[in-house]
């Protein structure tokens, strides 16, 4: 195998792989790529059993061939190399030649026919969406999965596709994020739980393009997205989700309309003196036509008072600071409503159309005085 290519074009198809390249693992042909030019076109593809990707590379193919290579090795070089074309060469014995300029590496690549290549999955069930809608509703949702595998199907997301709608669902036992972007054709009920890496590498690979689409198949095992010569494809997660709809009211005894970027920024002023780790609530008074911001931690206390629109009964309420600036900064309306029933219920944010639900449950606190 012998390929000529630009350091730039390596350097891109490798930051996309590389995302399916395991930290750690006991099988070390899962720490390489494959570099398969058998078929007159550079393809990388990484695989580690859970995540499989494959992007096409730009280059001149001088040898058709295919190798197995270190990722991490195979990077660090292409990445010091001089901004130039790269040659790379592999011969019968499996070595591997680098070579750009005057700098000029040897590397002992695998045997690609230990490569698992990515599972084949059927074009036939799937949905569009273009990459700038797909990669604003997972940065909008993605935050609130739960960080550690107590539950696996916290770990992930639900896709949740109703005629022309898809909605995506995450959660971990503290907050709830719910989006609903309208698709361009209506496509047949589905529901899917997706890994939340899968999810979080996707939204790092696709570009903000609204021309652009992401193309999305499903199986009962496995979800494809194809988009930019790229395919990936991750297993899902198996198991029923969590009924949503049963921790979602639209009941409530105080509604509060208030300006997003000043309660941002009033939270925001009030984590100053939080120091990382405590888990010191914000304590929101909400009276007459004002709210009422304050905390009170080792450092020192803050009292900030923000004009507000009020409907229903006053109420003194706490909140992990972290969970509400999570939920406003993924809104982008300039006003906002939030819903809530009593200082044990969770708070509600949420527009007239409900295209986004963010929930919040409140916590505990000892009243500042």
């Amino acid at each position: 195998m012998k390929f000529v290519c630009s350091k730039s074009n390596l350097v891109s198809g490798l930051q996309i792989v590389s995302k399916a390249v395991p930290n750690k693992t006991t099988m070390s042909i899962l720490e390489c790529i494959l570099i398969d030019a058998t078929e007159g076109v550079i393809k990388f593809i990484a695989n580690d059993m859970e995540l499989g990707i494959q992007t096409e590379v730009e280059g001149n193919i001088l040898e058709r061939g295919f190798i197995a290579i270190d990722a991490k090795i195979f990077f660090d070089i292409i990445r010091k190399l001089p901004d130039n074309d790269v040659t790379v060469e592999a011969d019968a014995s499996r070595k591997v030649t680098i070579s750009c300029e005057k700098a000029k590496f040897s590397i002992i690549g695998r045997n690609a026919d230990d490569f698992t290549y990515l599972p084949s999955i059927e074009k036939i069930d799937g949905i569009s969406v273009s990459q700038y809608t797909l990669k604003n509703v997972i940065q909008q949702t993605i935050f609130s999965i739960a960080e550690n595998d107590t539950n696996k199907m916290m770990s992930g997301e639900l896709f949740e596709i109703n005629q022309d709608t898809l909605k995506l669902v995450s959660l971990d036992g503290h907050r709830i994020s719910i989006r609903k972007v309208k698709l361009q054709n209506s496509y047949s009920p589905k529901k899917v739980v997706v890994p939340g890496k899968t999810l979080s590498d996707i939204s790092k690979i696709i570009t903000d393009s609204t021309e652009n689409n992401v193309d999305i198949y499903f199986t009962d095992k496995h979800i494809l997205f194809e988009f930019d010569k790229t395919i990936v494809v991750s297993r899902l997660l198996e198991g029923e989700y969590f009924n949503i709809d049963q921790m979602l009211s639209s009941d409530y005894e105080t509604k509060m309309t208030i300006s997003r970027r000043e309660m941002i920024d009033c939270i925001d002023r009030a984590t100053l003196l939080v120091k990382e780790g405590d888990k010191k609530p914000v304590i929101i008074s909400i009276s007459d036509e004002k709210m009422e911001l304050k905390i009170n931690s080792t450092i020192g206390s803050m009292d900030e008072e923000i004009d507000i629109e009020k409907q229903g009964k006053d109420i003194i309420i706490g909140f992990n600071p972290k969970f509400l600036l999570d939920a406003l900064r993924a809104i982008e309306d300039e006003s906002i409503d939030i819903y809530m029933v009593n200082p044990k219920a969770p708070c509600f944010i949420r527009d007239k159309d409900s295209t986004y639900i963010y929930l919040v449950l409140p916590i505990n606190f000892t009243t500042v005085s």
